[in-house]
């Protein structure tokens, strides 16, 4: 079990799936843990739970299409605690699902500013702070749509890509300065997301099964397993959790 013991994570998207099975994760491993998303009864609900039940958890509303929202959640983990260890840049969009024909100018364009400009935005404001520090891990969600086309998720595929070379990027330029830089590709999880996927009857993922999909604390389990040793050999690429090789570093049922 990775320790983080005292370590300052940021987790966006916070307020439910992936997000909040994240951030209730590091705290019980000891983790001083910030909440951002922007909805903000949602975060400072799930925050007072994490302290009531003895972890350490602060909240805050933010949106990562803002550069400004996410530098100021930067400086709160800093203010609050001390230091920023862990970013993990969770938030994302799918929906709405469309053809390139049928697809909104400015929804697709929205997708683009929160999957693929909200990492770069988490990037700008905790790469110095990490910098300054000498250490700091960075892992942004991938997905498989990061190297395969799927109709009607144009908008995320393409978002996943330039994650995956924002990753790559990431790592190139940081390594050196001690930070450790990557990715993980979860496979599908059962979140809201999957229920938006389901409902536009596109592509043969919105024809999974339900009892297909793996549940997001799964996920926050595998980003913790980054945070540690195993995390090394993945530097600058994506971890994924649909092998069975994957599935067995994190002691989970093969899928």
């Amino acid at each position: 079990m990775t320790d983080m013991n005292n370590k300052t994570v940021l987790v966006t998207g916070a307020s439910r799936g992936i997000g909040e099975a994240t951030a209730r994760h590091f705290a019980s491993l000891g983790a001083n843990v910030v909440l951002a998303a922007r909805s903000k009864e949602a975060i400072e609900k799930i925050a007072a739970e994490i302290t009531a039940e003895g972890g350490k958890a602060t909240a805050v509303q933010c949106d990562v299409a803002w550069h400004h929202d996410v530098k100021a959640a930067v400086d709160m983990a800093v203010d609050t605690y001390g230091s920023l260890d862990v970013l993990i840049n969770n938030a994302g969009l799918i929906d709405p699902i469309a053809r390139i024909t049928d697809s909104d100018p400015e929804d697709w364009s929205l997708v683009v500013d929160v999957n693929l400009k909200g990492v770069y935005y988490g990037y700008h404001a905790a790469l110095p702070v990490m910098q300054s520090q000498g250490s700091g891990t960075i892992i942004n969600i991938s997905s498989g749509a990061a190297t395969g086309a799927l109709e009607g998720w144009s908008h995320y595929c393409a978002t996943k890509a330039a994650v995956l070379s924002l990753t790559k990027c990431g790592h190139k330029e940081m390594a050196e300065h001690g930070l450790r830089i990557m990715g993980l590709s979860p496979g599908t999880v059962a979140t809201e997301m999957q229920v938006q996927i389901k409902g536009s009857g596109i592509n043969p993922v919105s024809q999974m099964d339900p009892n297909a999909h793996i549940p997001p604390e799964w996920v926050a389990q595998g980003l913790a397993y980054l945070c540690g040793p195993g995390g090394d050999g993945w530097l600058g690429q994506d971890f994924s959790m649909k092998t069975a090789e994957g599935r067995a570093a994190l002691g989970l049922p093969a899928p």
